[in-house]
């Protein structure tokens, strides 16, 4: 009894303390269609999760309350029953359906966030490449001539796409109010398509342990209506130092850093791994490799009259 009313309290002092909160589940809170759709994703999967529980405590409790221990004498021998193949079939059918129904709502919701915002499809995004260093993030806005550090400014109204690597180990961007997360890795760049519909600053972070300072790899996702984000970018421009290949390399080097403008990108300098999926080479790369197969000895006896030739 004494271990109920503990479970009991730390229960309701849990409830009080979540009842407190300003801020509801971001990931319930969207405020972009992509965010959205996953969100009714979220929800729907629940709705279908408390049907099942539903079901299944109804039908423990009627099984309790059915056949439950009577009062015959110990010599009381139940009849035999044979299954039923309905019951077989029907408990068989009823898992299959709800599988298939979460997986077909999964797939639709994946597709639609894996493309430009519904209702944005004739919009050219606005890219921003987002490179993750250790603990901290450079936004690199090429269409502006721009760069910010560890937080990100972009405009309502207009898609955006972000081109996500990493300049060490595996990252996770996420913004949860505005799309989901994405890895972050060195070796090629990956793609994340977002909207804001509402004006606001929302928390971005990186949501895969990657060391010590996962904890702190924050960043602020602030979306601005046009003009301020016009004018933002022009202050930017004429009163933020160019980004240099030495400052660069330093940043990387630092762990921790505050916010940071600067008047120019290092995608200038360091492009992003562009072209390097999944360790797929590069057209450079591709014509050196066929050359070398060119010239290689493609046998042990080729390899000979290879030796003999220099010979």
């Amino acid at each position: 009894m004494k271990k109920k009313w503990l479970l009991l309290s730390a229960f309701f002092a849990m409830a009080a303390v979540l009842a407190g909160c300003e801020n509801p589940l971001m990931v319930l809170d969207p405020k972009g269609p992509n965010a959205e759709t996953l969100s009714d994703t979220i929800i729907m999967s629940i709705i279908v999760m408390c049907g099942i529980l539903f079901v299944v405590y109804v039908l423990y409790a009627y099984m309790l309350v059915k056949y439950r221990a009577s009062k015959m004498g110990e010599d009381y021998e139940p009849p035999h029953v044979h299954g039923s193949t309905k019951l077989e079939i029907i408990w068989t059918i009823i898992p299959i359906i709800i599988v298939v129904f979460l997986s077909v709502i999964t797939v639709q919701s994946t597709k639609e966030v894996e493309s430009k915002p519904l209702g944005y499809e004739d919009q050219e995004p606005l890219v921003i490449y987002a490179a993750s260093s250790n603990w901290k993030w450079h936004f690199s806005y090429p269409e502006e001539g721009i760069e910010t550090v560890n937080y990100v400014n972009m405009p309502v109204d207009r898609p955006v796409e972000f081109r996500l690597y990493s300049y060490g180990p595996i990252t996770s961007f996420w913004i949860p109010q505005l799309a989901g997360q994405k890895y972050a890795m060195s070796a090629h760049v990956t793609k994340i398509h977002l909207a804001a519909d509402v004006p606001g600053s929302y928390m971005g972070r990186n949501s895969n342990f990657n060391g010590a300072g996962y904890a702190q790899m924050e960043f602020e996702a602030q979306a601005m209506t046009a003009a301020d984000y016009d004018e933002w970018v022009n202050d930017v421009k004429n009163t933020a130092p160019e980004l240099t290949e030495s400052e660069f390399d330093e940043l990387l080097e630092t762990d921790f850093v505050g916010r940071q403008s600067y008047s120019s990108t290092h995608l200038e300098f360091k492009p992003a791994p562009e072209g390097h999926h999944h360790g797929t080479p590069t057209a450079a790369e591709e014509d050196s490799a066929e050359e070398e197969m060119e010239t290689a000895p493609s046998s042990d006896a080729d390899h000979f009259h290879h030796q003999e030739a220099e010979e």
